[in-house]
């Protein structure tokens, strides 16, 4: 195989992406539609510079062990290629390392399949230490099998020493030691990370503030509300992944003195395996949350499916119950973390579909759902006035004597509660003593006792 088939995704290289389309029954999973998808797929080559030449969905029977599409299909794909000059095909599934290799022979240009493609965004946009890190390590556990295909030195052997000595260690396992040792060595490093953002964690479970994580399908507009509701910078742009590192500031809420919001990494159908492991560090932000805020972008055809995708990742994270999971009858129930579907980009809605939005809301029962447009700054002010009842709800009046000189418990009573009355109770071992009645919510009150 030519050399230059083993290089980087050339940014500004034409690209013809094609969707392997299979039956329900060969997929074993709901899926987006075909044309949804593949629009997807568009995007996804889009965030990394490349330019789309054609794309096409292929119907897949049977899928071909050793190319996954049939010969006949593969022809329609070189054709394709020359016809539209593309010098890179981009399929938007999982291949094999012997799928890719063949296709790639057989093609004589360049083939990277979804993973390959979502790692190079990730690769491309990570922009913390740890980012860095975790796209390292799912990078080579990727090309950990990939081996076959990435070196063209696999048939060389490191000769052995002496005349019994064996032919030595071949170069195909001399690699694969090597990125097992780096593999180690970075697992250490994020693991280090894990313990640090836990102990961050534990700091702002104790410190006065409640946390508010955004989550939602990748491109829903969750940068570009962060950055409307707290008038920071963060990148935002209509690129899926345009957000890969967790970013927080402090926002002001009706009722609340000061909380954190959170945002955190899109959610895509297919996550590559490597990914979902790499990136469970930053997902778990989203677990600490008091409250979390489902962004989905409400214009989108398939937002339904894209719900589906991120009910799924949180239930992963046992963020919410996990329907099919047998519950520990003496474990000590958790009090689920409440939910808000933030139904963005409601300014790009026709008049009906308004209409029919609306009314969908209304027979929603159980559910709080908060129509905005991330872009235009409508219902943003509705949105700061629920989540800031949210997270007041179900408080109860308390009453507290504590040391007066016990400023950090006091100070977390008035940020994270409705202070009713204070007044002083006499004298302690401690000194002075203070009565208080506040209102606290069940979360609250377990966080206070903690303290």
């Amino acid at each position: 195989m030519n050399d230059d088939l083993q290089g980087e995704v050339t940014r500004g290289a034409r690209a013809l992406v094609v969707y392997p389309h299979m039956r329900a029954s060969a997929r074993g999973s709901a899926e987006l539609d075909p044309e949804a998808r593949l629009e997807e797929a568009k995007g996804l080559a889009l965030a990394i510079g490349l330019v789309i030449a054609e794309a096409q969905v292929i119907p897949i029977r049977e899928p071909r062990p050793g190319t996954l599409f049939g010969e006949g299909q593969i022809l329609n794909i070189s054709t394709a290629c020359e016809l539209h000059e593309a010098e890179l095909i981009v399929v938007d599934g999982s291949l094999s390392a012997i799928q890719q290799r063949n296709l790639e022979e057989k093609l004589k240009r360049k083939v990277i399949d979804r993973t390959g493609l979502i790692l190079e965004i990730f690769g491309e946009r990570a922009a913390t230490a740890e980012g860095r890190l975790q796209v390292e390590l799912a990078h080579l556990d990727y090309q950990a099998g990939r081996l076959v295909r990435s070196w063209t030195h696999l048939e060389r052997q490191r000769g052995g020493f002496g005349f019994l000595g064996g032919p030595g260690e071949t170069q195909i396992e001399a690699d694969r030691r090597m990125i097992r040792d780096r593999m180690g060595r970075i697992r250490r490093e994020l693991e280090q990370v894990r313990r640090t953002r836990g102990l961050h964690r534990d700091r702002r479970e104790k410190a006065p503030w409640p946390v508010v994580a955004l989550v939602g399908y990748t491109n829903a507009g969750k940068s570009t509300l962060f950055n409307r509701l707290t008038g920071a910078g963060v990148f935002a742009q209509d690129l899926l992944f345009a957000t890969l590192d967790p970013t927080m500031r402090a926002i002001r809420l009706p009722g609340v003195e000061k909380a954190i919001l959170s945002d955190t990494v899109g959610f895509i159908s297919d996550l590559p395996t490597q990914l979902v492991a790499a990136f469970r560090a930053t997902l778990e932000e989203v677990t600490a949350a008091d409250v979390i805020l489902h962004v989905r972008d409400i214009a989108n055809p398939d937002t339904e499916s894209q719900k589906r995708q991120v009910l799924g990742v949180l239930s992963d994270l046992g963020v919410i119950p996990d329907g099919e999971a047998e519950l520990d009858p003496e474990a000590d129930p958790e009090e689920p973390i409440p939910i808000i579907e933030v139904w963005n980009k409601w300014d790009l809605l026709e008049a009906e579909q308004d209409e029919l939005l609306r009314e969908t809301m209304a027979h929603r029962d159980g559910e709080t759902i908060v129509p905005v447009s991330a872009l235009t700054g409508e219902g943003c002010e509705n949105l700061l006035e629920v989540v800031g009842h949210q997270l007041n709800a179900g408080a109860k009046t308390y009453e507290f004597v504590l040391p007066a000189a016990d400023g950090q418990r006091i100070a977390y009573l008035h940020a994270r509660g409705e202070v009713l009355s204070e007044e002083p109770a006499g004298e302690g071992e401690q000194g002075p003593l203070m009565r208080i009645s506040v209102r606290l919510s069940e979360r609250e009150l377990g966080r206070f006792r903690a303290l």
